[in-house]
């Protein structure tokens, strides 16, 4: 989801609630946690510099339970500093102070598992449970983001920030809010529409639905649970497959099966390789003898995220 929704949804929920004890700041609070950890952009010089540290990346570690307190603790400490929110406030012309304060952190925790539950719904996934897994989580209802569902969430933005009466700023947030609730009920039924749609024949017995930024076409993946995939979108409007493709998991060439093996597990070692299959539900394997070397090739077949959709390496 984009930044704009992620600040919106929060913050709707807290205002639409109505609890008397809430002030703007504090729903203001939850905004500003729902967007905090986005800000993950800031970690990336860490994953650059030290591959390995691969979790330090756009959707990654800032994207769990565990550290996206850490992140909103963090987040509000800095924007309540007076040096920050007062040049905020002169730029954008509005009081946005908050405090730092269990009540804000709290809130802000709040938006942080709003932020958690919309990511899980795009696709590509997040560590939820890091550190204690690295496993990605995503119901693959959305795609990485949602051009429809952006447009409209700056347009509720900017309804805010106008000085309007209160009542059509309520009527903005609930109306955005019951969108993006349809939108994931048409989606859902969609999904499932293009999975039931489906026969699976010679020797296919696994079937997956993956989303694109079009919500009545999807990208399906059959597999035969030993490493053969039939890849082909879907539309469920007007009940037509295409572009079909055949692949193999793993391909070895112009070297023995043995060594292929073992130069394909040297290379799966590697940081840029893990962070590749990390990021990639479904990874194909070609590895080529050129010489004394091995060219392993991982290719991402599905490539619905963010990121290359391929990775080739040279290993001994």
């Amino acid at each position: 989801m984009d930044l704009f929704t992620h600040f919106i949804v929060p913050f709707a929920i807290l205002i639409l609630l109505k609890v008397k004890d809430f002030n703007v700041k504090d729903r203001l609070s939850g905004g500003f946690g729902g967007i905090s950890v986005d800000f993950d952009f800031i970690l990336f010089a860490i994953g650059f510099l030290s591959p390995e540290l691969f979790i330090f990346t756009h959707r990654g570690i800032t994207h769990s339970f565990v550290f996206g307190l850490v992140t909103a603790i963090i987040f509000i400490y800095i924007i309540s500093r007076p040096s920050v929110y007062d040049l905020i406030n002169y730029v954008i012309k509005r009081d946005i102070k908050v405090e730092f304060n269990c009540k804000s952190v709290l809130l802000a925790y709040f938006g942080v598992l709003t932020h958690l539950f919309l990511d899980f719904l795009t696709t590509g996934g997040i560590p939820l449970l890091y550190p204690f897994s690295l496993t990605r989580f995503s119901a693959n209802l959305y795609y990485y983001t949602d051009l429809v569902t952006t447009i409209m969430a700056l347009g509720v933005l900017i309804i805010l920030y106008l000085r309007l009466n209160p009542k059509y700023k309520k009527i903005a947030l609930t109306g955005f809010l019951i969108m993006l609730i349809s939108f994931g009920g048409i989606r859902t039924f969609e999904k499932m529409d293009a999975i039931e749609s489906q026969n699976l024949t010679e020797g296919y017995t696994q079937l997956t639905a993956y989303p694109t930024p079009d919500m009545f076409t999807w990208t399906l993946v059959e597999s035969d649970g030993g490493g053969r995939y039939r890849v082909f979108t879907y539309n469920t409007l007007k009940k037509v497959s295409s572009n079909l493709k055949e692949v193999n998991n793993l391909t070895i060439q112009n070297g023995s099966y043995e060594s292929g093996q073992k130069a394909i597990e040297f290379a799966n070692t590697l940081p840029e390789v893990e962070k590749f299959r990390w990021t990639s539900p479904y990874t194909a394997i070609n590895a080529t003898k050129t010489g004394s070397l091995w060219n392993v090739t991982y290719t991402d077949f599905v490539g619905n995220h963010y990121g290359a959709s391929e990775l080739s390496v040279l290993v001994p």
